[in-house]
């Protein structure tokens, strides 16, 4: 009875979020929308995103013509008052920075349904500073699902918004864009290197559509690397460094959270 609700009333907070982001942005900001004819009308598709600021999600969701069921952290369905109308918003919840295999079956799931998914592999914002290093999680549910990926780039959403009223005050509106690239398909196996070996390539093309101050670690100096891999060898590294140092220590010490 209460998925029987959700799918009834889903489309109408939706279509009012959805609209009320387009004239927010288009009244405060120099709005630019690139590459709208890569984006398949039908099918399933993941779309995958850099991320800069909170309002990612409903950006790239008013710059097409096609419902988008965004992955977001769960702490916004917790939210009380208005955690329910994610739900209802048909976004679905994820436990950031862990390995959650319900919210990939959830987006599975969706696929095999003929929907579209949002998904930001960097796990957080970079709010205005280069890419980080992305989750394996979008290239998993992209292989698995079979769907197309359409990697997205997002320009100039990471605004301080107090000063933003003042900007459209002044006429100075800030320009943000949101660019999409055409759809390709992953290969190779969607656990282990193959995994991370797909998301790199997500990213790289994310990457490409993006100025070199925006790409991070997926910038022209990291060519030649998949990152995801690479991340894991510093962090391992770093753990190695820190046994052997807490070796030689008087006694042991906690390790950061």
């Amino acid at each position: 009875m209460k998925n029987a609700i959700k799918r009834l009333l889903s489309p109408l907070p939706y279509a009012a979020s959805t609209l009320l982001t387009r004239a927010v942005v288009f009244t405060f900001a120099r709005w630019e929308v690139h590459g709208r004819e890569h984006v398949p009308l039908e099918g399933p598709v993941v779309f995958v995103s850099n991320h800069l600021d909170i309002l990612d999600p409903p950006l790239v969701a008013a710059s097409v013509r096609r419902r988008l069921h965004p992955m977001a952290k769960r702490e916004l369905f917790e939210v009380p008052l208005i955690g329910w109308w994610f739900w209802v918003y048909g976004a679905f919840p994820v436990r950031r920075f862990s390995s959650d295999m319900g919210a990939l079956r959830v987006a599975r799931n969706y696929l095999r349904n003929g929907a579209a998914v949002l998904m930001f592999p960097e796990g957080t914002r970079s709010r205005g500073g280069g890419m980080r290093v992305a989750l394996p999680g979008a290239a998993m549910v992209a292989m698995l699902a079979k769907a197309p990926v359409v990697p997205v780039a997002i320009t100039g959403s990471h605004v301080r918004k107090p000063h933003v009223f003042w900007a459209w005050a002044l006429r100075k509106r800030p320009r943000v864009t949101v660019s999409f690239g055409e759809p390709f398909m992953l290969d190779g196996s969607a656990s282990g290197n193959g995994a991370e070996a797909a998301t790199d390539q997500i990213m790289r093309r994310i990457a490409a559509m993006l100025p070199e101050d925006l790409r991070g670690v997926y910038g022209d100096a990291s060519g030649g690397a998949i990152i995801a891999a690479r991340a894991r060898e510093v962090s391992r590294a770093a753990a190695d460094a820190g046994a052997e140092a807490g070796d030689t220590a008087a006694g042991p010490t906690d390790a950061p959270d």
